[in-house]
């Protein structure tokens, strides 16, 4: 096969692949550049094609430009964040693995594949600007000023919340339940001092306000509270929004403080802590023991006093298993443990959480809701909440929203739309190696009815009209299913 074809078939693969690649040969030449990576960097292929890839991006210095190190020092760079301008002056922001290809020791070409994360990158910093100026309020209304106020000492009279930010206290936590009880004690117990806390909990079962307690229960209720869910940011940005970026440590990188340095001498929330990268974890275990941090690629250590809560929604035993928590980290950070039980297992508290939520939407949509039927509370009751309080929220919002009697919430009213947990049969991908069709069908119908009975308490007429039914057919699949 002649230099020509190969190229061709090169080609034909890259573009199939669907990554943005780009090659260039030992002078440093583009040899190919696929669609994809012209859709990625704004640039047409006819612009980068044949031509010298230091003219087309003459505006990345030498030391920062990936497949220039690849080519001349031979390094192969993975997962290397780059921000930079594209010869129309469009800003880009990638991921970029490039190494260079060797044969019989001589690099005879260099390879880039990149994935954009501009949107990305552009979401995360809108956030760390709107954290910074929300901290910045804090601290004002703390009695602190802006310039040098992580080692100023506290105000002496007490901040004022910041406008349009809730805050929660253990006077908002609603419940009877021994088990709950004794998880909010624990959590009541930890304001006296600034130990890590570790929060497990189901989604919904109320992590942040416990979080939200400790800290504005305790003697750091001056100073920010700030909280990341480490599972709603890429890992490739992440770093960056903990610790900081500094100038120069990356293409089209710029000073900024990350959620380390602005909560200085309060609290840090991360939810989901689970959903950080391994590596990441170890840097911050680092934090933790050493109390400084390091912006992403600078060279000077900066003291940090922040008091760490950590969330997880799955077992952390389970996690640690799987490789998801380092078990260093969790050691380190369960220094106070807190597991807040399901609402499935405290369903004692389902009669006064729902007089709360009627009372709250009451106010919201100018209702006179006074209470709530026995049957409708039987409805409530016999539910399985995957979604937990703040599924019962939702249905008690729903139920006043739209209730038909003025002052009486019915069951009629209360709308239960079962939420299936993974791992529940009916939601695993069908598989026709394992189950025919009609058997999948069967089986996704078997436990929606069985969800939407237990929802109603039982009452067949009830799941009937909630599922669309004629009551006789109905009886007839709870016969099939063997659920009578």
């Amino acid at each position: 096969m002649r230099g020509k074809d190969y190229m061709a078939v090169l080609r034909a693969v890259t573009e199939v692949m669907g990554e943005a690649i780009h090659i260039v040969d030992a002078s440093g030449r583009t040899i190919l550049y696929n669609e994809a990576m012209a859709q990625l960097e704004k640039i047409s292929v006819e612009d980068a094609l044949g031509k010298p890839f230091r003219k087309v991006f003459s505006n990345i210095p030498e030391s920062e430009s990936t497949l220039y190190q690849a080519l001349v020092n031979r390094r192969e760079i993975r997962n290397k964040q780059q921000t930079y301008m594209n010869i129309y002056g469009k800003q880009i922001t990638t991921i970029n693995t490039t190494i260079p290809i060797i044969v019989d020791d001589r690099v005879v070409a260099a390879m880039e594949v990149a994935r954009d994360i501009t949107e990305l990158k552009d979401m995360s910093d809108r956030i760390m600007s709107l954290q910074d100026s929300i901290s910045a309020k804090s601290r004002k209304a703390g009695g602190e000023t802006e310039t040098g106020s992580a080692q100023q000492e506290q105000a002496g009279e007490d901040a004022q919340p910041v406008p349009g930010i809730r805050q929660y206290h253990f006077t908002d936590i609603i419940g009877e339940d021994p088990n709950f009880l004794q998880a909010v004690d624990r959590a009541m117990r930890a304001t006296s001092n600034t130990a890590p806390v570790f929060i497990y909990g189901e989604t919904g079962t109320g992590k942040e306000l416990i979080a939200q307690s400790i800290h504005y229960g305790g003697k750091r209720h001056k100073k920010p509270f700030l909280a990341q869910n480490c599972a709603a940011i890429p890992e490739s940005l992440l770093e960056g929004i903990l610790f900081g970026t500094e100038k120069g440590g990356f293409t089209g990188a710029v000073d900024r403080a990350g959620l380390f340095e602005q909560a200085h001498g309060g609290t840090l929330l991360l939810d989901e802590i689970s959903a950080m990268p391994y590596e990441l974890q170890s840097k911050l275990l680092r934090v933790l023991q050493e109390k400084y941090i390091r912006r992403v690629g600078g060279s000077k250590d900066i003291l940090v006093d922040v008091r760490i809560i950590a969330t997880v929604n799955e077992p952390p035993q389970e996690l640690i298993q799987r490789g998801a928590l380092r078990p260093d980290l969790y050691y380190r950070l369960n220094v106070i443990g807190v597991d807040l039980p399901p609402l499935r297992e405290r369903k004692g508290d389902i009669p006064i959480l729902a007089d709360r939520f009627i009372r709250k939407y009451n106010e919201e949509y100018g209702r006179e809701i006074w209470m709530i039927a026995e049957p409708a509370l039987e409805k409530l009751k016999n539910y399985d909440y995957p979604g937990n309080v703040r599924e019962l929220e939702n249905i008690i919002m729903s139920a006043v929203s739209l209730a038909e009697d003025e002052h009486v919430l019915t069951d009629r009213d209360i709308s239960i739309r079962p939420t299936y947990r993974e791992g529940d049969p009916a939601i695993s991908e069908f598989s026709p190696e394992e189950e025919s069709l009609a058997e999948y069908l069967s089986r996704i119908e078997q436990t929606v009815i069985r969800q939407y009975l237990a929802g109603n308490g039982g009452n067949v007429t009830r799941t009937a009209r909630e599922l669309g039914m004629i009551r006789q057919n109905l009886q007839h699949k709870l016969k099939k299913y063997e659920l009578v």
